[in-house]
Order: C-alpha cells, then sequence, then structure tokens
C-alpha cells in the first residue's frame, strides 16, 4: 500500500541507534532508552503507498507480463511480531448526472470500469511504473525511496474487482526491490490491504461509501527490540499508521470525485 501529503511512508525500526552499543546498560534503563529508540525510528518513517492521488497522466502505458507463480518463504515461528493496523470508514454524496429521463447517464460503476477510472484508483501519476498481470491485476512499482543509506522501491501486486454495486481493491504482495541487503527484509514483514468501495445509485441522493484496512505483520528479531514487549513497537506503530491511512482515504475520495466529474464531461463531449 504509495501518502497524499507528500506520498511517502515505509515502516522500519532504527536498529543503527547508539543504543546498540551500550549493551552494559541496566535493563531497566536499556528498555526505558530502547523504547524511546523505537518511537524515534518510527516517527521519522517514511510509507509510500500508491494513494497519493497527484495529477494523473494518461498518456503513459500500461505494460503487459506474465503474474509469476507465488513464492512461500519459512519464517521462524519463535520470532516475537508485532502486528499493526488501521481502518477508515468515510462516506460521499454522489454527484448526480441526469440523462433527462429520470436516470442516471453515468454512473460511478461505468467510470471505475473504465482504464481512466482504474489509474485514478491505483494513483498511476505517483508510481514509477504500472504493469498489467491479467485483466484486473496490476503490478505496481513505487517511486524509490531512502532507507538509512539503502535505496529501495516498493512493489505492490493489486487486484481490483469491480461490480455494478462496489469495486474492490485487494493487495496480493507487497515487497521491497532494491539492494541485496534490503529485499531480505521481505522475509521478515508481511501487509495486507482492503479497499472496499459501494455506492447506492437508486436513490434520489446517491453516495459513495469507502471502507479501508491496512495491516502489516513485522518480525521482532534484532536485539534490543527482542527485549521489548511487542506493545513498544505496536502503540507507536498503531498510531503513526492510523494518520496515514486517514489522509489517504481523504485524499482518494476527493481525487476520485474530481476525475469522475471529468470523465462525465469528456464522454458529454465525444457523445452525439
Amino acid at each position: 500500500m504509495a501518502c497524499g501529503c507528500g506520498g511517502e511512508c515505509s515502516i522500519f525500526l532504527n536498529t543503527s541507534s547508539p543504543l546498540l552499543s551500550h549493551r552494559s546498560l541496566p535493563t531497566k534503563r536499556l528498555k526505558d532508552r530502547a523504547t524511546q529508540s523505537v518511537v524515534m525510528g518510527i516517527t521519522r518513517c517514511r510509507v509510500q503507498v500508491p494513494f497519493s492521488f497527484p495529477g494523473i497522466t494518461r498518456s503513459n502505458k500500461i505494460e503487459a507480463i506474465q503474474l509469476p507463480k507465488a513464492e512461500v518463504s519459512g519464517s521462524n515461528s519463535n520470532v516475537k511480531k508485532a502486528n499493526l493496523f488501521a481502518r477508515r470508514k468515510e462516506s460521499v454524496k454522489l454527484p448526480n448526472y441526469d440523462d433527462g429521463c429520470g436516470g442516471n447517464l453515468y454512473p460511478i460503476s461505468a467510470f471505475l470500469n473504465h482504464p481512466s477510472g482504474v489509474e485514478t484508483i491505483l494513483n498511476k501519476d505517483a508510481l514509477q511504473s504500472l504493469q498489467s498481470l491479467d485483466s484486473n491485476t496490476y503490478r505496481c512499482t513505487l517511486q524509490k525511496i531512502q532507507l538509512l543509506n539503502f535505496e529501495v522501491a516498493p512493489v505492490l501486486d493489486l487486484r481490483v474487482t469491480t461490480t455494478n454495486e462496489d469495486c474492490i481493491v485487494e493487495m496480493l504482495s507487497c515487497k521491497f526491490e532494491g539492494s541485496e541487503a534490503m529485499e531480505c527484509q521481505n522475509d521478515h514483514f508481511s501487509a495486507s490491504m482492503v479497499n472496499h468501495m459501494k455506492w447506492d445509485a437508486s436513490t434520489s441522493e446517491p453516495s459513495l461509501d469507502v471502507d479501508v484496512k491496512l495491516s502489516i505483520t513485522l518480525e521482532i528479531y534484532t536485539r534490543p527490540f527482542t527485549l521489548l514487549p511487542v506493545s513498544a513497537v505496536e502503540n507507536p506503530g498503531n498510531l503513526i499508521m492510523q494518520r496515514l491511512v486517514d489522509k489517504l482515504v481523504s485524499l482518494l475520495v476527493e481525487r476520485l470525485l474530481q476525475d469522475y466529474d471529468k470523465w462525465v464531461q469528456e464522454q458529454l463531449e465525444i457523445s452525439p
């Protein structure tokens, strides 16, 4: 899942803290300083997801590639894991483009089934590349970001399923591409995201309901973080994620309505 306020976020722990060289500190003092290090590390983190919603560039082409088989990597069940979760719901009134006979000329389902609607949902302009894996699955490579002294590009596989009543965007996989050291981190975290948008166009005041859920599981396998309770990572991590999701959903809704109106006007211009 790249933020509209700058757009780039990625959660990582500050393992470069000077705390790592002070192994002789008393346990209580060690935990206090380690907790501070976790909070400082997370608050300096940057997360990039494909929902920052700057202007969408329609001229970029979507390249088609083959979908590889899923890879399953082993994981140590004894390792501590921090589970981060955020959710945001938002409802907004939809414009009603009346056809003059009491019907909706261009319902939002038509827009979301159109390539322009898919580009809006995936925030194509914020991506380094967008590749079509099949008829409704896309590989989104985000812009490269700096983590410590490493350069990394988050890669998301997203499936977009649209019906006459709703649209579901589901993240199938999330990984880092870059240096070998950064790609090794793919074995120590997992993420899932579902964006469920539904609408009721049959009423006199149609509305759009958006429900986004984001969860991340991080393995805690390096000292001093293994000495801390899992909550020392989860509590600040959940706060950061919730602020991120709140901002991104608001930007998603705003951008979606803007592009929907623009698309309808384009259809009206080319209609006989």
